[in-house]
């Protein structure tokens, strides 16, 4: 009986450990005399003595002061700080790349935890994260620079026997093999199912459908799936996105479109069509619809908050941040550490080359689809025709 109760309570000791170094860690709706002093009954020295219920000194037990590597596997969540940079973190299609964030991912793959960043403003930041908040682990710019908060010493010496100096261009070379396949396994190419009927796609019945609710010309959305996945619905990317309109399951779930049915025909045209009426909604200051369709496309391919980012950025050079022509300009130049790290970006590094690209050959496209018939506007050739000559009455 005597060793039965010595082993629960070594148990309830674990337990109540464990409790309050979760706690420590997660509590932020307290107030501030209730959260110090919970907080304050929750660290305790690294050596005490242990007293049951009836009255028995147990052996001393260390303490573990900070949250460290039993309590990250515990949470199953490593917390990492970083910057914004091709070489430390970045997002590309919805996949989170960078050399460093790559580093990090497969230390966290071997704790068997996921991994979540917390993007700094630049290397004085980091330094205060490092300090005063409640991240496990900092990635600094240099390339292989890991550094593990000094309150989590057993996550230290994981990362100290796990890291090679090899690993840094073991990912690098990963992450240029991901960037330079196709973006999308493609099984279709021809640009018309059928040229001579003038007939786009199989699924032209499905962009009339769907680009009538958010006033877009059906032409301008088969362009735009053609450019996403060559009229494929089988399509998926690299980086997870699926069907005819390379919808990421994220975005499948934010829009209602079950996961199981991203490779549905009607029900991925659907959900785009969707994903672009709130895209319209959120970019409604550009008054020019025109202009406001090619901020749309971007923002589709490129992520909206990088787009807003190129605008104010265009704003602040005394551009039009209305107009592509001149927003595009810092799309591209998002690619730069002098604007990616400007104070007026807010999201960081951006691949933006794609994404000018991509608006432009969407456009291309539409173009050359301008002269297909639909049910609702007749023929409209991609040229205004010249007014044909007036008949005579006594022409036969």
């Amino acid at each position: 009986m005597k060793s039965e109760k010595f082993a629960a309570a070594r148990i309830n000791y674990a337990l109540i450990s464990y409790l309050c170094s979760d706690l420590k860690r997660r509590i932020v709706r307290l107030t501030p005399f209730f959260a110090a002093l919970l907080l304050a009954s929750c660290t305790e020295k690294k050596q005490e003595h242990i007293v049951t219920p009836w009255g028995e000194v147990l052996d001393s037990v260390e303490v573990a002061e900070g949250f460290d590597l039993h309590e990250i596997q515990q949470g199953g969540e490593l917390i990492l700080a970083t910057v914004s940079g091709p070489q430390t973190y970045y997002d590309y299609h919805g996949k989170h790349l960078g050399t460093q964030f790559l580093l990090v991912q497969r230390l966290a793959d071997k704790l068997g935890v996921k991994v979540r960043v917390e993007v700094c403003r630049d290397s004085v930041e980091l330094i205060k994260q490092l300090a005063e908040n409640e991240i496990d682990i900092v990635a600094w710019p240099t390339p292989g620079h890991l550094e593990v908060k000094s309150t989590k010493p057993i996550l230290a010496e994981e990362l100290k026997a796990w890291y090679k100096p090899e690993m840094v261009a073991e990912v690098q070379q990963e992450e240029t093999r991901q960037l330079s396949v196709q973006r999308v396994k493609r099984r279709v190419f021809s640009p018309m199912l059928d040229k001579n009927g003038g007939i786009i796609s199989h699924y032209d019945h499905y962009f009339q459908q769907y680009s009538q609710l958010i006033r877009w010309d059906w032409r301008l959305m088969a362009a735009q799936c053609y450019q996403e996945s060559t009229f494929d619905p089988k399509a998926v990317s690299f980086a997870g996105a699926k069907g005819l309109m390379q919808i990421m399951p994220a975005t499948a779930d934010l829009l209602g479109l079950p996961r199981d049915k991203m490779y549905d025909p009607e029900q991925n045209i659907a959900a785009a069509a969707k994903y672009l009426g709130q895209l319209e909604g959120k970019l409604s200051d550009i008054k020019n619809r025109v202009e406001r369709t090619n901020f749309v496309l971007a923002s589709y391919n490129g992520g909206l908050h990088h787009i807003r980012d190129a605008m104010a950025l265009a704003q602040r050079d005394g551009k039009n941040p209305h107009l592509w022509r001149d927003v595009s300009e810092y799309v591209l130049k998002l690619a730069s550490p002098q604007y990616y790290n400007d104070p007026i970006v807010k999201h960081g590094y951006m691949r933006g080359s794609e994404t000018v690209d991509y608006v432009a050959k969407i456009r291309q496209r539409h173009q050359g689809y301008m002269g297909v018939k639909t049910p609702h506007m007749g023929f409209h050739p991609s040229q205004p025709r010249k007014a044909e000559k007036r008949k005579s009455k006594y022409d036969i």
